[in-house]
């Protein structure tokens, strides 16, 4: 009976994760049907590495959203994920480097006083563009495709749904946040008449999904190097949080040097196929807590069943009718939440802005982000997080700190 529950977990487990894992390939442009297959594998991969120790999926990062759609629109798909391959690489080397020196250094490399700021600019990078969603026009607000009132009704109860859900729902329920905004707005979107089924219709119950081969242009690299910061130290957290759910010490068995490998390994498999880098997924880590089963076999089935769907055509052509406001109302709170996790990570480490240090460090890489600073020679120029994130971290090296900065928080 136990060897037939554990595929049921585990499919259970990807329905808890579905909502999120989609929505990011759709916000970004990515293929949909890429992203469930690379979360498929990405997950296996990640158990390979870690030796199938660790009870954790791994799927669509949020952080990467707003550099995604930046690349897409600058360099295109292909060379977008070549970046992205290359930002995987770099959680390979600080593997490489907690097995060398520990995980002491991490945190002098990226203390608070760098990851907040960047954080924080992650998320509100494209916050216009989830306004503009949310009353129905284009990103770039130049063309409405759903009339203002009617998208901005949707895309009110999409966000409402969605808070609700997450502030007062019970046991699964409240672990699925997204899926319950996105099912509320698309019913309200069928009721106005605004979803588009062609997609559907024309779309074969089998096929392959879009894959696309990454290309390497040095310009896009630069620009994801820096992107990863956030994911590698959502990654700690995570780990953390699972080893305290479970009661064992995953920063020792296997080792952060292996998870953080196993992350990265994922994130260059995923996007060698085109899809989204992968992240650990604090909704499944919930779920994990709420139904007691840590058996790491449960992760393996989910990584299977969403490999599966990926091959279901006309549910990814299904994916691609969600309307605008539905993902415009959703993004409001998605971007907004990770800045606060930015501003989070500044207060619970107690950093002391009064500190002329720590104030010109937060400030400079706050301005340079938001206020989009560039700084170019010829074909060679930084903007955006990869110029912010570059400026924290050079900032944070050579400004001395004084005997306050220098005590642990």
């Amino acid at each position: 009976m136990n060897r037939l529950f554990i595929p049921l977990q585990g499919a259970q487990m990807l329905f808890v994760a579905f909502g999120a894992l989609v929505l990011m390939p759709l916000l970004s442009g990515l293929d949909t049907s890429v992203a469930l297959f690379t979360a498929g594998i990405g997950t296996l991969i990640f158990q390979v590495i870690t030796k199938r120790q660790v009870p954790i999926f791994l799927a669509s990062s949020f952080a990467f959203i707003a550099p995604i759609m930046y690349g897409v629109q600058t360099w295109g798909i292909p060379a977008t994920m070549g970046g992205l391959m290359v930002a995987g690489f770099v959680y390979v080397i600080l593997g490489a480097l907690v097995k060398v020196k520990g995980s002491g250094f991490i945190h002098k490399l990226l203390p608070p006083v760098v990851v907040g700021p960047v954080i924080i600019i992650i998320g509100l990078g494209l916050a216009p563009m989830a306004v503009n969603m949310a009353l129905g026009k284009t990103g770039d607000g130049s063309t409405v495709l759903v009339e203002p009132n009617i998208a901005l009704f949707i895309a009110l109860m999409s966000l409402a749904t969605t808070v609700a859900v997450a502030v007062f729902a019970k046991g699964v329920l409240k672990l699925m946040p997204i899926l319950a905004g996105i099912l509320v707005g698309y019913g309200l979107s069928l009721f106005f008449g605004i979803v588009d089924f062609s997609p559907v219709h024309q779309a074969a119950w089998l096929a392959m999904p879009n894959f696309v081969a990454p290309e390497f242009h040095w310009q896009a690299i630069l620009f994801m190097i820096p992107v990863a910061i956030a994911p590698a130290v959502e990654h700690i957290g995570d780990l953390l949080a699972i080893s305290n759910v479970t009661g064992k010490d995953y920063m020792k068995k296997p080792g952060l040097h292996r998870t953080l490998t196993g992350d990265g390994v994922a994130t260059m498999a995923a996007s060698a196929f085109g899809g989204p880098p992968n992240t650990t997924y604090s909704e499944v880590t919930g779920a994990v807590t709420l139904t007691k089963n840590f058996d790491p076999r449960i992760m393996t089935w989910t990584s299977i069943t969403a490999i599966c769907l990926a091959f279901i055509g006309k549910l990814g052509a299904l994916m691609q009718t969600i309307p605008l406001p539905v993902m415009g109302g959703i993004m409001c709170l998605l971007f907004g939440s990770i800045a606060a996790v930015g501003l989070g990570t500044l207060i619970r480490n107690q950093v002391d802005l009064n500190e002329p240090r720590n104030l010109s460090i937060v400030g400079v890489t706050l301005v340079f982000g938001i206020g989009g600073m560039a700084f170019g020679i010829g074909e060679f120029s930084l903007t955006g997080i990869s110029l912010c994130g570059l400026v924290a971290i050079v900032m944070n090296l050579i400004l001395p700190k004084t005997p306050e900065t220098t005590k642990a928080p």
